[in-house]
């Protein structure tokens, strides 16, 4: 379950995207550098392969460790792409007659269009064009082989947007020529959406709920806002109207756009998220977490043409080497009780990022600024021993993930279950005692 938003204005368009996928599924960036291929080569997609192209271009990827494809991700053309789940008749049909082969899932077909396309419209025709050779089919959770979807898109560059909605090989089309827009876990193109949403599970996904809150989102994000970036970021971290995560036994915290997993029907996490300034046509801007959860997350800025180490990739299990892995003790002893820690590093926070949008560092500069201020609210937030403020079933979900994940915890009541988790990232990294260069840390 996710949302992505675009605000087309005058001086350009904005981007922004959550991703929200199983709690323990690992995020990365990747750059991947332009490439030329053979007549007769082919490409490996997450499930099936098919026919590479002349060349690719160079792209930057949001990518789960475990597929080929990605959640969101921007080309060196200015393109940028994010994708939705979205639940049809058309699945309910295919899965049904057992038709329900493997083909091209939506992650494949957002990084395929980057790779292939120099503009919006190019990559809505790639897109098209392999989803009616190929369709799309197959699972999309590496945890739980049998769950599949339909995708929506909005695809971006420096001068408009397009929303692509698909139903099995069927697709509609509808352009942004100015204004804010947002897509959800649900079929918005009136037509296309009468003739082909599954009502049932869009309610599950809270999708209307999510997309009432983002689309107001975007539409602010217009012309003349200076602050438009942090405002994007802002309503990626937002919690609803409460300010905090607000938990349903059915789908967890996905009433509002940071999610947070925790339900029976359906457990979802924001695992990573991702805002593109347009703005600047010859020079395009990324702003990215590389990390889960936005509200205890730092936005770093990175480029498409400026490949930055940050760092291994982060896999199926804890390992405290990798930035995602690190950053989850901080997601995970924030969440035993967000009203009281969160606000213990959210100013610092939201300081260093106003800096940042004043005067981006370099990437390299912005990750090593990052993780240390992370160590140090991760080292506070544990320290505080702060008690579970929880259901039942929230403790034993997360419990769960855990174990699953090879975390290890303690026998704190609260927070301070994290001590061990705190004390692999400490013995893995020198964070803490390495003096930041070239990036200002409050």
């Amino acid at each position: 379950m996710c949302d992505t938003l675009v605000t087309v204005t005058d001086e350009g368009v904005l981007f922004a995207k959550n991703s929200d996928r199983d709690a323990d599924e690992a995020q990365s960036l990747e750059w991947v550098p332009a490439r030329d291929h053979g007549p007769d080569d082919v490409v490996r997609c997450t499930w099936i392969q098919v026919p590479q192209v002349a060349h690719t271009h160079a792209v930057l990827l949001s990518r789960p460790w475990w597929m080929f494809g990605a959640e969101m991700g921007a080309n060196s053309h200015g393109v940028v792409i994010g994708n939705e789940a979205v639940f049809t008749k058309e699945l309910g049909r295919r899965k049904k007659d057992g038709q329900d082969e493997p083909g091209l899932i939506g992650m494949d077909l957002l990084r395929l269009a980057l790779e292939r396309a120099a503009t919006a419209a190019e990559a809505v025709e790639v897109i098209v064009t392999l989803l009616e050779r190929h369709g799309q089919a197959g699972s999309c959770s590496r945890i739980r082989p049998s769950f599949a979807y339909d995708n929506s898109f909005i695809v971006a560059d420096p001068d408009g947007a397009i929303v692509l909605e698909t139903a099995g090989r069927e697709h509609a089309t509808e352009e942004v020529r100015f204004g804010g827009r947002s897509i959800s876990n649900g079929l918005t193109i009136p037509a296309f959406a009468a003739a082909h949403a599954d009502p049932v599970k869009g309610r599950v996904a809270a999708c209307a709920a999510r997309r009432g809150r983002t689309q107001v989102a975007a539409a602010a994000a217009g012309a003349g806002n200076r602050d438009a970036v942090a405002d994007l970021m802002a309503a990626l971290r937002d919690h609803g109207p409460d300010g905090l995560p607000r938990y349903s036994p059915v789908n967890g915290a996905l009433d509002a756009p940071c999610a947070h997993a925790g339900g029976l029907v359906t457990a979802t996490q924001t695992t990573a998220s991702w805002v593109a300034d347009l703005r600047d046509r010859t020079a395009p801007l990324h702003w990215a977490t590389g990390t889960a959860a936005p509200c205890t997350s730092v936005f770093k800025p990175v480029r498409v043409e400026r490949p930055a180490d940050i760092g291994p990739a982060a896999g199926q299990r804890f390992d405290p080497s990798t930035r995602w892995w690190r950053h989850e003790v901080l997601h995970r002893a924030t969440i035993v009780d967000p009203q009281s820690l969160l606000p213990r590093y959210a100013h610092d926070r939201d300081v260093l990022e106003s800096g940042w949008l004043a005067a981006p560092p370099p990437t390299e500069d912005a990750a090593r600024a990052a993780d240390e201020l992370e160590l140090r609210w991760t080292a506070d937030v544990v320290g505080a021993a702060q008690p579970e403020h929880r259901s039942r079933l929230l403790r034993r979900y997360w419990a769960a993930q855990d174990r699953d994940a090879a975390l290890p915890t303690g026998p704190g009541i609260g927070s301070d279950r994290y001590r061990p988790a705190l004390d692999a990232v400490l013995a893995a990294t020198s964070a803490a005692a390495t003096p930041t260069s070239g990036a200002t840390i409050p």
